[in-house]
């Protein structure tokens, strides 16, 4: 990957609409080159899709919180059934396993604070293999959707 590929990533991030003209304008390429390099790069799997970013208040989801979840580590499979139970919960727009403690990162998105309590309580509480939960409320997301360093 090379100068070029990389601020075409930049470009997509920034927008993922633009057209391979406009493309190709902002990175200085002709058209027939910048469609070949962006289509090497989904080939080769740099690029992974394109999605449209929503805002959460928007559509009713004015409450996040980032749950810290630390597992009782009973066997190989604690972990995937937690994994798959994670997965099944819509409201965990983000999951991510740590090293060290906590185990898992998951950072939830509902509408209000009451209905992160009704979550917490019927699904989160009771996840296979937890022996931990700590919740901490997001009050403003500072950097968010960033593109990815060049």
């Amino acid at each position: 990957m090379d100068a070029l590929d990389r601020k075409i990533l930049t470009e997509l991030q920034m927008d993922g609409r633009l057209t391979v003209t406009e493309l190709a304008r902002r990175v200085g390429l002709s058209v027939s080159p910048c469609h070949r390099r962006v289509r090497d790069l989904e080939r080769e799997g740099a690029i992974r899709g394109y999605r449209a970013v929503v805002d959460p208040p928007t559509v009713g989801l004015n409450f996040e919180a980032l749950v810290f979840a630390t597992l009782r580590w009973e066997d190989p499979g604690t972990v995937t059934s937690f994994e798959e139970a994670v997965t099944a919960i819509p409201q965990v727009i983000q999951a991510q396993r740590l090293f060290g403690e906590p185990d898992y990162l998951l950072r939830v998105a509902t509408p209000d604070l009451a209905a992160y309590q009704r979550l917490y309580d019927q699904q989160f509480a009771r996840l296979p293999g937890v022996q931990r939960l700590t919740s901490t409320i997001v009050m403003k997301n500072v950097v968010q959707d960033r593109p990815l360093p060049e």
